[in-house]
């Protein structure tokens, strides 16, 4: 199928733009968040797993597949602007059944990590991008796929390990690659090598999206950062009113 909707929208935006111009993605945890973002000029918007599970009381790794829809559904509803969701693992489900939950929830592109949630290690690659090209498949050009490749997460930090992971999801049909936690002076070196966009994760204190635009990321998120640095605000804002109650 061809899609000319918001997946259509979201796709065009990673390509084109100028180094230093990168896409950015903040990460919204639940309608409110989402509308603030979209309210301030925003084209796209994505979600954070750690952040929703944070938002409905789990621990990142552990929301239900239907909660984790369902919050992903909500925010879809609140604003104009596309949405991509982070679906982790993918939670089990068939290529078709994660395509169409994806859909009924609105969200046009997806985060696909190559984790084993269940031994915490490295999926094989074969597997993982035949699990990709299954995923492509069944969504047609309607779904933007991000491909997190988990090799500097799980210990294997030279650039080799993610190129030879990137080579073999790019075939797969990705749209975008994400290697998290990839240190920003490799970013130029790990963009020389693939021919995707790169999606980079800002983080407090680290270089800021514009600098890892520069480096060679066309597309920046955030994690569950924003979400926490909410949490943080509200903290200060309780504290400062817990003081007031009992003085």
């Amino acid at each position: 199928m061809t899609s000319t909707g918001p997946a259509a929208t979201l796709r065009a935006l990673h390509h084109g733009r100028r180094p230093g111009d990168p896409l950015v993605l903040p990460n919204v945890w639940d309608a409110a968040s989402a509308r603030v973002f979209a309210d301030a000029g925003f084209p796209a918007l994505a979600t954070p797993s750690a952040g929703i599970a944070a938002s409905l009381g789990y621990a990142d790794g552990r929301t239900p597949a239907d909660e984790m829809f369902a919050a992903i559904a909500r925010i879809v509803r609140a604003v104009d602007v596309p949405v991509t969701a982070d679906v982790e693992a993918g939670y089990g489900l068939s290529a078709e059944e994660l395509v169409g939950r994806l859909a009924e929830a609105g969200a046009v592109g997806c985060n696909l990590e190559d984790s084993d949630h269940a031994t915490g290690a490295l999926r094989d690659p074969e597997e993982q991008a035949a699990w990709l090209a299954e995923v492509r498949a069944a969504a047609g050009d309607a779904l933007v796929l991000n491909a997190r490749i988990d090799t500097f997460l799980r210990g294997e930090r030279g650039p080799d390990a993610f190129v030879a992971r990137a080579r073999a999801y790019t075939e797969a049909g990705a749209d975008c690659l994400y290697p998290i936690l990839a240190p920003p002076e490799l970013l130029p070196e790990l963009a020389a090598a693939v021919s995707l966009p790169l999606n980079a994760l800002a983080k407090p204190g680290g270089p800021p999206p514009r600098e890892l635009g520069a480096l060679g990321a066309t597309r920046i998120t955030f994690g569950g950062g924003l979400q926490q640095q909410a949490t943080a605000t509200l903290a200060a804002v309780a504290g400062r009113l817990w003081a007031d109650t009992v003085n």
